[in-house]
């Protein structure tokens, strides 16, 4: 995340404020929320926003063209842009009262749009969105303050990446995923190392995403955050997650601090070391075996994070690929709502864009597209089957300021590995920061 990113987030209050102000200031007592009439022949036009690649600009634009042909009274405008401008972007233009109509959402932003009032309670259209069949896994991390402001466009898992042939060459077998331990995680890892000569690590270092974090604290009955935004969980299980960390690096299953500093902060799967063969684990969210195993020339598999049948409950969850959002600025609710209808339940939508948004939050499309999903889709689709019954719950949506939590972990972590904290000062720094961001 760029310098200018982090502080466009750390302003972020005062930009919403101020543009929830200047529209208020010019209300002149109608508002236009119902908007005027679709008919074909004189179609009302949406903005659609959303981030990624060219990928998946191509097949969200196929997706828009088969909502038009049902739908010519609608026109959807894309407004496709990086991840990296994405959120400087759509902030400038809430505060300049131009938001999209409908918005994609990451879930450490959903509370920070909600919280101000930039975005419409979903609830309140569910007689056009149909949720029935949508994942109760997930469908709640969209709530905030008891109203639902995103919908869940998919969902994806935090799990272990493992390269068979690595752990082979390693002399290594693959662990049982439903009973390893951390400690027969950091053994395996630190056993293929050595049998390599340190050719391959056995795995990436972790320590650089809170996400791996959450699965810990939930193992020891804990959260990151409670549903009211507040951090939920000891200190004592945040340095455990530093402690496990430097037992890989200090027993050679993971590369030393420069090393693991520089990988934390690649964003291509051909730069990372699971993706060049150069590490057997790495743990990443399941969306991305295709693009791991392409990179990595070979198929990777995915297992459960270690420990999930040793502590208090288990720590995997479902993740909300992205959301869905309105914008409380549209002059066209109605409508808005009607696409977004269509992108979680229609064939068409679902067909279109299969996979990209994370699995299909509808369970029939989900089961129905089984067939037409390539081979990664299908591994990743089984893998989550198989976890499902073992998901307690999710977990809340993260606080206002969360976004910054990103660049917190990052950068305390290399304190870590090059042990410039210890396990305990580190998560003593982490709590006070993050509660600073986030308060």
């Amino acid at each position: 995340m760029s310098g200018r990113h982090r502080r466009t987030w750390a302003s972020m209050a005062g930009v919403l404020a101020m543009a929830l102000l200047v529209s208020a200031c010019g209300d002149d007592g109608d508002d236009g929320a119902e908007g005027s009439a679709a008919s074909a022949d004189d179609p009302v036009t949406l903005r659609f926003a959303w981030w990624g690649n060219d990928d998946r600009r191509e097949l969200t634009e196929n997706a828009i063209a088969a909502f038009e042909d049902q739908h010519p009274e609608i026109d959807i405008e894309g407004e496709f842009i990086e991840w990296s401008q994405y959120w400087d972007r759509l902030a400038t233009q809430v505060a300049a009262g131009d938001a999209p109509d409908i918005i994609s959402q990451e879930e450490r932003f959903l509370r920070e749009y909600a919280s101000r009032g930039a975005l419409l309670d979903l609830s309140e259209y569910d007689d056009v969105i149909d949720t029935s069949q949508l994942d109760p896994l997930v469908i709640n991390g969209g709530e905030v303050d008891g109203g639902l402001y995103g919908i869940p466009t998919g969902v994806n898992a935090y799990v272990v990446y493992a390269d068979p042939q690595a752990f082979a060459e390693a002399g290594v077998e693959l662990p049982d995923d439903t009973t390893w331990t951390w400690d027969d995680y950091i053994e395996i890892a630190n056993t293929i190392s050595a049998n390599t000569g340190g050719a391959v690590f056995g795995t990436q270092d972790y320590g650089a995403n809170e996400a791996g974090f959450k699965i810990l604290a939930r193992q020891h009955g804990e959260e990151l955050y409670d549903k009211d935004g507040a951090l939920a969980f000891s200190p004592e299980t945040l340095a455990l997650w530093w402690e496990y960390s430097l037992r890989l690096r200090d027993g050679g299953g993971a590369p030393q601090a420069a090393l693991s500093a520089e990988v934390q902060e690649l964003g291509s799967p051909e730069e990372t070391l699971i993706g060049t063969n150069r590490a057997a684990m790495a743990w990443y969210w399941s969306n991305t075996l295709a693009a791991l195993s392409t990179a990595a020339g070979r198929e990777l598999v995915l297992l459960r994070p270690p420990g999930e049948s040793e502590g208090e409950r288990t720590g995997s969850y479902l993740k909300p690929a992205q959301h869905y959002s309105i914008s409380a600025d549209t002059e066209h609710p109605e409508e808005a709502a009607v696409f977004l209808d269509f992108l979680l339940n229609d064939p068409a939508a679902v067909d279109a864009i299969g996979s990209d948004r994370g699995l299909p939050v509808n369970l029939e499309q989900r089961e129905r597209i089984l067939g037409d999903l390539t081979e990664h889709q299908v591994a990743e689709a089984e893998f989550l089957a198989e976890i499902q019954d073992d998901v307690v719950d999710s977990p809340p949506a993260p606080p206002v300021g969360a976004g910054e939590v990103v660049d917190i972990i990052k950068r305390i972590n290399v304190e870590v590995l090059f042990d410039r904290l210890g396990p305990d000062e580190a998560a003593e720094q982490f709590i006070s920061e993050v509660e600073a961001a986030t308060g």
